[in-house]
């Protein structure tokens, strides 16, 4: 009986998309994954459940990361759904995810597209992270950056943001830019490193007279 109700869920959701007008969300992902994780916000949009799917889609991908027999059967294109769909509910009911997250991972197995799990994963954090305002930012140093220069770098970068944004920040280190930084925003780049200076100075010196 537990099967044949989580089933109809997978039914449920799959059709949700075309039956129901879907609430967009504030960036658009793309693929076969950006799709399915423009329609599973829909639906946690609707049953007022965003966070517990966020939670549950996190907490799955950790349980992958860690149990590769789990991970290679639910990836493995030619075991049955059914079956995929039976341990799949016995996972969902220990670990108590939301309905609307077990009707994708049914749908996925389903359809024998559970290997998109982790895309379907990144996309839906990604219009997760849009949907609080955060806006990830990557710098680039030569030398690590102590915890004041990193706090003021923060507060510099975030004087950029609009109204309602807040910075999400992730420093790396490549010495290879010798000195100052690159600023990688989502949809802009800066690169103010000194390797960068003189890759540009070394062009003007080759230039013919």
């Amino acid at each position: 009986m537990a099967s044949l109700k989580f089933g109809q869920g997978v039914r449920h959701f799959s059709s949700t998309a075309v039956k129901h007008k879907l609430i967009k969300p504030p960036v658009q992902v793309y693929g076969i994954e950006g799709r399915y994780a423009t329609a599973l916000f829909s639906a946690a949009s609707k049953k007022k459940a965003l966070p517990a799917v966020e939670k549950d889609l996190n907490s799955l991908s950790k349980i992958l990361a860690t149990d590769i027999k789990f991970r290679d059967f639910l990836y493995d294109p030619t075991q049955k759904g059914q079956h995929k769909q039976v341990l799949l509910k016995k996972v969902a009911d220990r670990e108590k995810f939301s309905e609307v997250t077990v009707n994708l991972f049914g749908a996925l197995a389903d359809n024998k597209r559970f290997n998109k799990l982790a895309g379907v994963t990144t996309s839906f954090n990604t219009i997760m992270a849009a949907e609080r305002g955060e806006v990830p930012c990557t710098v680039t140093v030569a030398k690590s950056l102590d915890a004041s220069t990193q706090k003021e770098l923060t507060r510099i970068l975030s004087d950029f943001l609009k109204k309602g944004e807040s910075l999400v920040l992730t420093t790396k280190v490549d010495p290879t830019l010798i000195g100052g930084m690159r600023v990688d925003f989502t949809d802009k780049s800066v690169d103010m490193s000194m390797a960068s200076r003189l890759g540009k100075y070394a062009d003007l010196v080759s230039q013919p007279v």
